[in-house]
């Protein structure tokens, strides 16, 4: 493992947004950040971020005098979105490969896998999806702060 750690958009949401394991995404992101490790991303991330947002916003759970400021908040942290040749063919052969219907969360996969870090996520079917075959894929419901 590398200095660096890669996270889907919905660990980052949970900072942005109070749900149950919020909690957990916060103490996570601050272990990161006090021992210097670098968080990278997929450039789809603040494409899912900004999608995300606006479903929150346009469902009325979010006040509205607050959407902007928390879309505007959760694009300034400090996430380095990064790519590599063959990233879409990579995220391609990891969907075949694991059975998943889209291609979205294997590029973060593909990221990971390529600069040899560990993924995390919030999304606990993915997990369950992949997390026995891929030992280096993490669930926020794991962490213990």
């Amino acid at each position: 493992m590398t200095s660096q750690v890669c996270v889907d958009s919905g660990i980052l949401l949970k900072l942005l947004l109070s749900e149950p394991d919020s909690h957990l995404a916060e103490a996570l992101w601050q272990t990161w950040v006090r021992n210097g490790v670098e968080i990278i991303a997929p450039f789809l991330f603040p494409f899912e971020v900004t999608a995300v947002m606006r479903k929150v916003s346009y469902r009325g759970l979010l006040d509205p005098a607050l959407d902007e400021k928390a879309l505007k908040k959760g694009l300034e942290f400090d996430v380095k979105l990064q790519t590599f040749p063959g990233i879409h063919e990579r995220a391609w052969a990891l969907a075949t490969q694991l059975n998943r219907p889209t291609a979205y969360d294997a590029h973060y996969l593909a990221l990971a896998e390529h600069v040899g870090c560990a993924f995390w996520t919030a999304d606990q079917r993915l997990f369950n999806a992949v997390g026995l075959q891929l030992s280096w894929v993490y669930w926020l419901g794991h962490f213990k702060n």
